[in-house]
Order: structure tokens, then sequence, then C-alpha cells
């Protein structure tokens, strides 16, 4: 059965990943990944533009399911061996996040909505996640190799 997350990072980041059809959390970091399984579907939502700005972005940067495989290292130099996972990225258009927020089950009546993207990845219902394909533009689309979600 898929389950259904959202990853936290850069817009720069993700475009990055997207072009590349891995996805990456937490800086590289293995323990996220392991979480995730071939088959599941994968939001980013990008508090920024670039890495480390302030420049309230906050948008739903790409949408995804993940390839089957374990997640493996890459070798980026100077030491840095991020740990990533490969997926099939849906052509979707970044959209605000903003006006879903209501809409949303893990946002709606929360002030502080924001705060469980502080922890980089997360569960979402697959309700969320059909409301933000819907959004993005990518409703009912499934990349080739990828396993559809069960019907409910």
């Amino acid at each position: 059965m898929s389950r259904f997350w959202i990853g936290v990072a850069s817009a720069e980041h993700v475009r990055r990943g997207s072009a590349g059809g891995f996805m990456q959390l937490c800086h590289g970091k293995a323990a996220p990944l392991r979480r995730i399984a071939p088959g599941d579907g994968v939001v980013y939502y990008s508090p920024s533009e670039a890495f480390g700005a302030r420049d309230g972005y906050s948008s739903l940067t790409a949408v995804g399911w993940v390839r089957a495989g374990d997640a493996y290292d890459v070798d980026c130099g100077n030491g840095f061996r991020p740990h990533r996972r490969d997926v099939d990225w849906w052509d979707a258009r970044e959209t605000p996040i903003r006006p879903l927020l209501d809409a949303l089950d893990f946002t709606r009546g929360q002030r502080n909505w924001g705060y469980r993207l502080r922890f980089g990845v997360f569960e979402i219902s697959e309700r969320d996640y059909r409301t933000i394909t819907e959004a993005m533009g990518a409703a009912g689309l499934t990349p080739a190799g990828s396993a559809p979600p069960p019907p409910r």
C-alpha cells in the first residue's frame, strides 16, 4: 500500500533533484529515506527559492512516485556523500501553498501550519496528495514504471 510524503528543500535543490531523477532529504541523511518505499508518492515543499534565503517562496515544487530500489549514497566530493532515492517526477507547475491551506488536512485550522515542515519530511494523507497534485496540474498522472496508489 502506497504512502504519501512531503519533503522540504529549497526550490533550487528540488529542481536539481527532479532534473536528475532523484530525491534527497535533510541534507542527505539516510534515515528519512528509509521510511519512504518504492511506489510511495512524494511532494516537495520549498520555503525558499535558494538554499538559506528568506525570500518567502513558500511553494509546492515537485511531485512524483518513488522508483523501485533502495536508497543509495553518492560521492559529491569534499567528503559529502548524500543519500538519495530515485523518483519518477511528473511534469507539474510549481504552486504557492497558501491558497491550499484550508483544503489540506495537515494545515487546515492550524495557525502554525509550517511547524511540521521544520522536520524535513512527514507523511500526509492520500487526500492531501491528490489535492496537491490537482493544484499542480498533475492530477491523474502516473509516471512510467510507477504503480498508481490503490483505490480507496
